[in-house]
Parts: structure tokens; C-alpha cells; sequence
């Protein structure tokens, strides 16, 4: 009986042993069948005003995309971008990383169609010149502890692989909308002129600040910069040469958040706060408004999202106090 009794104990014993591993490895299995059959395709429109025109200035709507990272028969997210014309912006801003597949371009530009319509601008990010190469995903988490970034792993080495940005360039171009490849352009919306400051992207260290430095021009109603990745060398110059607005992307808002915690890293020098949505930045006395978005895609090799849907961003500008 006493031999039965310890039997059944141990038994009991293992069952609670192996409970909670198991109990684990399930809320994991879980977890990942929702980061990647569902969250990573629950599109939103993330809605922001910005006191930044000058005062009695009429509002505009910008709207921006970000990090589309498009990779062929990714119907669903063509068409939600198609749909985005709906909203009607005064401009689109294209914050780059729009490619995640050599063959991209031209269901790109299909996605992006009725947006060109709209007047509008460009950056490109490391996405749109390199592929991206298989890694392990562990390193997304390790690189913030080693303080190397790099969620997509595309800094240029031999043997890259490389996408036909020249083709999505000619689209864009084609369409009307302004390059701003460590450059300035202009738009015209409704009779105000919007003058515009971009870099190409200072993930793989293509920025050059030089060439456009000096900060807004005196004879536009209204001036912001446009980058990919949000840099804090970036970031510096941008707001102390008195840009009140900047527009970045690159972070995909952190991609694998902790509910009710956030991003755990932001694949640049960023901190965390900031990884997405509306916030502040100062730097020489001065200070900006910065909007990073968290893009509406992701790297091929990482088609997961975890509380951080993927998102587009209507900005209604408004005039400051």
C-alpha cells in the first residue's frame, strides 16, 4: 500500500514537473500563430496632429508610409495601401525600406498607385538597395545587448544582394513625387509652398548632412525633414538647424513588443520611448517634433508582429500656438 502511495505521489510529482514547460511551450506556440497569421496582417491608420505650421496657416494632411517591405502575393497589404487614397491627403511622405524581395517592384508601385496620385516624397532605406539574407532571429534580441543594431542585418558587404531601387526610383519620379536622396524639393499644395530636407538612409551610413545643411528656407510657407532611420547624429542636426517637424521610419515600432511594457529595442541608437508614434527631440537650444513610424511590414526572414501592428500615419498638421 506504502509502495502504491509513493508511486502515485511521484507520478504527481512528474505531472506538475512537466506542467509548466509545457504550459509555457504552448503559450509560446500560441503566441508566434498569432504574431504571424494575424497580427502581422492587422493593418491600422495611425491618426496624429501637430501643432508645427505657422500661426493662421491652414491644416495639412500628410499622410506617410513607411517600411513596406513588400515581398510578391501580399494581396491583403497591397490592397489596404490602395485603400489609403481614400483618405485624400494634401501629400504623401514614403519614408523608404519599401522593397523585401528583388521581384517587389512592380506589385510595389501597384500597391502605391493610387497614392501617387497625390503630390509627394521619398527617402529610401537599406531595404530598397540591399535584400535581406537569412539570419538568426535570436539576434534581434542579443544585438541590444551588445549595443550592435541591425533587426534586418542589412549593412552593404560583399556579396549583397541587390534590388532594382532604380526601377522604384523611375516609378516614383514618374509619378511625380521628389527625391530627397541628401537633397531638398519642394512642393506645392493648395498655393503654399512645402519645402522638404531628406537624407538617404544613416542606417548603412549613406547620409550626408553637408550637403543639405542650413536649415529651412526663408521664402517656403512651411519646411521638415524626412529620413528613413531616426539617428540620434541625425536627429541632432535636423532640430538644431530648426526643422519643426521630422518624419522617420526604419524601427517597425519595435516589431516584437511586450504588451503594456513595449519595444524591447529599436534597431538604431533611439531609445525605446521613441520607437514609434509622436514625440520630441532637442538638440542645440532647440526643438522638434519627431513622428517614427512603425512601418506596415517586415523583413522577409521575420514575417512576425507582436503588439505592434503594422500601421500607416495620417498627420494633420495644425498651427502652433
Amino acid at each position: 500500500m506504502a509502495s502504491t502511495t509513493a508511486q502515485v505521489c511521484d507520478h504527481g510529482r512528474m505531472r506538475a514537473r512537466y506542467a509548466v514547460p509545457l504550459g509555457i511551450t504552448a503559450a509560446g506556440a500560441a503566441g508566434l500563430a498569432y504574431a504571424a497569421g494575424f497580427e502581422v496582417r492587422s493593418f491600422r491608420l495611425r491618426r496624429v496632429t501637430v501643432p508645427v505650421l505657422p500661426p493662421g496657416m491652414r491644416p495639412l494632411r500628410v499622410l506617410q508610409v513607411s517600411d513596406i517591405h513588400m515581398v510578391g502575393g501580399q494581396r491583403k497589404k497591397q490592397r489596404w495601401l490602395q485603400s489609403l487614397a481614400g483618405l485624400r491627403p494634401d501629400f504623401v511622405i514614403n519614408t523608404g525600406d519599401n522593397l523585401s524581395d528583388p521581384e517587389g517592384v512592380p506589385e510595389t508601385l501597384d500597391a502605391l498607385g493610387p497614392l501617387m496620385r497625390f503630390p509627394g516624397a521619398y527617402v529610401f532605406g537599406s531595404n530598397d538597395y540591399y535584400g535581406p539574407k537569412l539570419r538568426n532571429p535570436a539576434r534581434y534580441l542579443i544585438e541590444k545587448a551588445t549595443g550592435r543594431h541591425g533587426l534586418n542585418g542589412n549593412t552593404p558587404v560583399v556579396g549583397a544582394i541587390h534590388n532594382p531601387w532604380e526601377e522604384l526610383r523611375d516609378g516614383f519620379d514618374e509619378a511625380g513625387w521628389v527625391d530627397l536622396t541628401n537633397t531638398r524639393g519642394r512642393l506645392k499644395i493648395d498655393g503654399r509652398e512645402i519645402a522638404l530636407t531628406g537624407l538617404d538612409d544613416p542606417h548603412i551610413k549613406r547620409d550626408r548632412y553637408a550637403e543639405v545643411a542650413g536649415g529651412p528656407v526663408a521664402d517656403a510657407d512651411f519646411s521638415m525633414a524626412v529620413v528613413h532611420a531616426p539617428y540620434l547624429r541625425v536627429l541632432d542636426a535636423f532640430t538644431a538647424d530648426r526643422y519643426p517637424l521630422i518624419l522617420a521610419g526604419h524601427t517597425h515600432g519595435g516589431q516584437l513588443c511586450i504588451p503594456f511594457y513595449g519595444a524591447l529595442v529599436t534597431n538604431c541608437d533611439i531609445d525605446t520611448g521613441r520607437v514609434k508614434g509622436l514625440s520630441t527631440h532637442r538638440a542645440g537650444g532647440h526643438r522638434s517634433y519627431l513622428h517614427v513610424s512603425a512601418g506596415c511590414g517586415t523583413n522577409r526572414y521575420t514575417p512576425v508582429r507582436f503588439a505592434c501592428p503594422p500601421e500607416a500615419t495620417l498627420l494633420t498638421l495644425v498651427a502652433r500656438d
